[in-house]
C-alpha cells in the first residue's frame, strides 16, 4: 500500500467517499486519487513524491501555473494585513473595477465565494427582476449544486449517471426546462409554450462539463434573440470560462461573431480568485441595483470579497492583462491538441477535440459531440486506460470522460511533447 492508498484509506473513515468533492474520488476510472503534497509551475507533486504535468490546475483556476510569484507576494501581503474583517476594503473594489473594465457587458458585480452560490444567486436575481419563476438550462450543463440548477446536471452527476439528486423535492425543479444543447428547435418550442413565465436562460457558452462543448453561433444567436423578445435574461455561467478562454470570456468571442451580443447576467469565479475561493455575479447597473441594500433581491455572504482572495484574484488579473498573455497561452493550448490527435491519428484510435485560449476537451470519437447524448457515445472503459496509461507515466487529466481540461501559462513546450510522448505509448497500447 502507498502513501496515496494509505491516506485514501484514512480520509474514507472520516470523510464520505473519502473526498470533499465527488469528482476527486476516482470512482468513473477507478484506482486510488493522488493526495496532492506541492505544486510549483506546471507540476505537482503526491503523496509518494512523484511528480506529474498537472492539466487540471484545480479545475480552472491556476491559469498562471501554481506558485506565480506575484501572486504569492500579493498573498502573503494580504495575510499579514489580515484574513477576514466582515467589512468593506479597497481591494474589493479594485477587483469589481478589473473585472468590469474587461468585460462590456458588466457595469456592476456582487463578489461571493463560490461559483454554486454566484449561479444561485443570479437565478434569484432574474427571477426577481423579472417577476417570473421559469428557468431554462441544457442537459450536460453544471451551474453549481443549488437545488433549482440540479437537474440532468454533468460534471460528476454524469460521471456516476445520476441524472439528479436525492434530496431536491419535485417541488424545487417544477419551474426549471432541461433542453438539449444546440438544438435550436427544442429551444424555440420552449419559448413559444413558456415565454411570458421563463425569468431566464442559463447556458454554459463553452460548456466544461460534459468534457468541452461549445455553442455553435447559430444557437446562441437565437439564444440571445428569443431571451430579448419574451423579456428574459439571458445569463451566461462563465466560472469556467471566465478568463481563461480570453480576456472578455466566452461571451467576447460570441460579440465577435454576433453584432450587439451581450448577455444580461454573467457568473464567474475560478481564475478571478486565482485559486482561491471566490466568484462573482454581475450585469448592467439597472439590474444589480435590485439587490440588496438597493433592492428587493436579498443575497449576503459573511466572507463575501475576503480580503486575501481579492488579493490572490488581482494579481492573478494583473498578469493575464499583459499584452500577448492570452495569444501564448492558447498556441501552447493549440500544440497540445494538435500533438495529442497526431498520436492518436498513428495508433488509428478515434480522436477529436477542441480548444479555446487556455481550455480543452478531447473525446474518443471521430467527430467533436455537440450535445450530452452524443458524449455519452464516448466508450468510457477505452478512456479509463487512457486515463491511467497517462497517470502512470506522470500526466494528470481530469479522472472523469466529462471533464474539461487546463493549460496554464507555465506549461513549457518540453512538458507538451513529453505528454504527447506518453499518449502515443498509451494510444498503442488501446
Amino acid at each position: 500500500m502507498d502513501r496515496n492508498q494509505e491516506l485514501f484509506e484514512r480520509a474514507r473513515r472520516v470523510i464520505p467517499g473519502g473526498v470533499n468533492s465527488p469528482v476527486r474520488a476516482f470512482r468513473a476510472v477507478g484506482g486510488t486519487p493522488r493526495f496532492v503534497q506541492r505544486a510549483q509551475g506546471a507540476y505537482f507533486w503526491d503523496a509518494t513524491g512523484k511528480r506529474h504535468i498537472d492539466y487540471i490546475g484545480s479545475w480552472g483556476p491556476m491559469i498562471l501555473g501554481h506558485g506565480h510569484p506575484a501572486v504569492v507576494e500579493a498573498v502573503q501581503r494580504a495575510v499579514t494585513e489580515g484574513f477576514s474583517f466582515g467589512a468593506p476594503t479597497e481591494r474589493e473594489i479594485e477587483l469589481a473595477e478589473a473585472i468590469v473594465q474587461a468585460m462590456p457587458g458588466l457595469e456592476m458585480v456582487r463578489l461571493v465565494s463560490s461559483g454554486t452560490e454566484a449561479a444561485m444567486s443570479a437565478i434569484r436575481l432574474a427571477r426577481g427582476a423579472t417577476g417570473r419563476n421559469r428557468i431554462i438550462k441544457f442537459e450536460g450543463c453544471y451551474h453549481g449544486h443549488a437545488d433549482a440548477l440540479l437537474v440532468k446536471a454533468g460534471s460528476g452527476l454524469a460521471t456516476f449517471g445520476h441524472p439528479t439528486s436525492a434530496g431536491v423535492p419535485a417541488e424545487v425543479v417544477q419551474h426549471t426546462l432541461v433542453l438539449e444543447y444546440n438544438n435550436v428547435q427544442q429551444l424555440e418550442q420552449a419559448f413559444e409554450q413558456h415565454g411570458r413565465d421563463i425569468a431566464g436562460l442559463m447556458i454554459e457558452p463553452i460548456a466544461g462539463n460534459m468534457n468541452f462543448v461549445r455553442a455553435d453561433t447559430a444557437f446562441m444567436r437565437r439564444c440571445r434573440e428569443l431571451c430579448t423578445e419574451h423579456g428574459a435574461m439571458l445569463v451566461f455561467d462563465e466560472v469556467m470560462t471566465g478568463f481563461r478562454v480570453g480576456l472578455g470570456g466566452a461571451q467576447a468571442h460570441y460579440a465577435s461573431r454576433i453584432p450587439g451580443f451581450r448577455p444580461d447576467l454573467t457568473v464567474l469565479g475560478k481564475v478571478i480568485g486565482g485559486g482561491m475561493p471566490l466568484a462573482a455575479f454581475g450585469g448592467p447597473r439597472a439590474t444589480m441595483e435590485q439587490l440588496a441594500p438597493l433592492g428587493p433581491v436579498y443575497q449576503a455572504g459573511t466572507l463575501s470579497g475576503n480580503p486575501v482572495a481579492t488579493a490572490c484574484g488581482l494579481a492573478t488579473l494583473r498578469e493575464v492583462s499583459r499584452s500577448g498573455f492570452y495569444e501564448s497561452l492558447a498556441a501552447k493550448t493549440r500544440s497540445l491538441m494538435d500533438g495529442l490527435a497526431g498520436a492518436a491519428r498513428s495508433a488509428g484510435v478515434p480522436f477529436s477535440a477542441d480548444c479555446e485560449g487556455g481550455m480543452f476537451g478531447f473525446f474518443l470519437l471521430p467527430e467533436l459531440p455537440r450535445n450530452y447524448s452524443q458524449v455519452m457515445k464516448t466508450e468510457s472503459a477505452r478512456f479509463n486506460k487512457l486515463f491511467h496509461g497517462l497517470l502512470d507515466r506522470g500526466v494528470y487529466i481530469a479522472p472523469a470522460l466529462y471533464e474539461a481540461g487546463f493549460v496554464s501559462a507555465a506549461h513549457s513546450e518540453q512538458d507538451i511533447a513529453e505528454t504527447v510522448a506518453a499518449a502515443k505509448e498509451v494510444f498503442a497500447a488501446l
